[in-house]
């Protein structure tokens, strides 16, 4: 029998939505997609792409890096291209833990990060998050050691929907060692009312460890292509690009994340539709009794009471609505539902009230 890697069995499977059979039309509100498709210059980009996919796209991302840094003020040696954000946090594990290191991180949190641990035999340090769903900065500061290479800190954070903002962070980071790196994990900053995305841009100048990690899959609608960036000391990049798979980021996703960078009014747009979709469904909810975090994302983590968490999960399901379970992101008893479209979201709110 062939045999692997004894580490193997300590990574966990990450939580994908499920993809139920349906004899009609499925409501996709479990993996926080934009319900809008991409700007349609966007897919002009991709579309002129495609007549080129005998060649290899550009292993150093240039137009990409050069739009991110136009849009950000971020040199572009200091800009990390990734297969989504998600390659550039399993590379950073990979260039900067072992074992012997340590990582802290808030949990429930983003699915990811135990994969960190687990893969490269460092010890993972997690710290409960508040009754209100939001990072405990303190106890997170009181875990780091001589230790601790990396620090995660998801914001806003994915499932609680909470945020903090920029000045609670910095306030912070100028406490914290700088033998530690900061990476500030904000693929939904966009969504946030407590900051404007540029805010945090202005901590880069003053804290040398902090990364800041965004993508292309949240409001850009971009989840089909797999795009992400981090801004970040040039040493980190150097480094996640030396540990990665030469051209990670496909020419698809490179021109198609470019162009996205054009469109900021459409980005507005998405917001301010984000908004109202947010307060809809959770007054709607509030009306039948669940409670919600304060979000600043574009899903709202509820709260189930005394309700069977599997029991509302499957029956949703059955009804062609798809959301997900709060145990398989590290909280029972809870489910987190993306804001599709006003339609899709009252199709989840009839086929929750057959549950209630």
């Amino acid at each position: 029998m062939i045999e692997f890697n004894r580490r193997l069995e300590d990574i966990p499977v990450y939580p994908a939505a499920s993809t139920y059979a349906f004899d009609g039309e499925l409501v996709k509100l479990a993996s926080n997609e934009t319900p809008y498709a991409p700007h349609p210059q966007v897919l002009e980009a991709v579309e002129s792409q495609l007549r080129t996919l005998n060649r290899y796209p550009d292993p150093e991302k240039s137009l990409l890096r050069k739009r991110i840094s136009e849009r950000t003020g971020v040199p572009v040696d200091r800009i990390a291209v990734g297969n989504g954000s998600v390659e550039l946090l399993l590379a950073a594990a990979e260039a900067m833990l072992e074992p012997g290191a340590e990582i802290v991180y808030a949990w429930p949190s983003f699915s990811i990060y135990p994969q960190m641990t687990a893969k490269s035999g460092a010890t993972a340090v997690t710290v409960p998050l508040t009754e209100a769903g939001e990072h405990d900065l303190e106890a997170m500061a009181r875990e780091v050691t001589a230790a601790t290479r990396l620090v995660l800190v998801c914001n806003p954070n994915n499932p609680s929907a909470t945020a903090l903002t920029p000045a609670a962070i910095e306030a912070w980071l100028a406490e914290l060692p700088r033998h530690v790196a900061v990476v500030l994990d904000e693929a939904y900053v966009e969504f946030s009312a407590l900051q404007d995305p540029d805010d945090s841009l202005d901590l880069l100048g003053r804290h040398p460890n902090l990364v800041l990690l965004r993508t292309f899959s949240k409001v850009y609608g971009l989840c089909g292509l797999r795009a992400g960036y981090a801004l970040c000391p040039e040493p980190f990049r150097l480094a996640v690009d030396r540990v990665r798979q030469p051209f990670a980021v496909n020419a698809l996703a490179q021109a198609a994340a470019a162009e996205a960078l054009n469109h900021q009014d459409e980005v507005e747009r998405r917001v301010e539709q984000n908004v109202i979709e947010r307060v809809h469904v959770e007054s709607e909810l509030a009306d039948r009794g669940l409670e919600t975090t304060d979000s600043q994302a574009n899903f709202s983590w509820v709260g189930l009471g005394d309700r069977d968490e599997d029991e509302i999960v499957d029956g949703l399901a059955r009804q062609g609505v798809i959301v997900r379970a709060g145990s398989a992101l590290g909280e029972p008893g809870r489910l987190r539902v993306t804001y599709g479209t006003r339609r899709e979201n009252d199709r989840f709110l009839s086929a929750l009230d057959t549950l209630l």
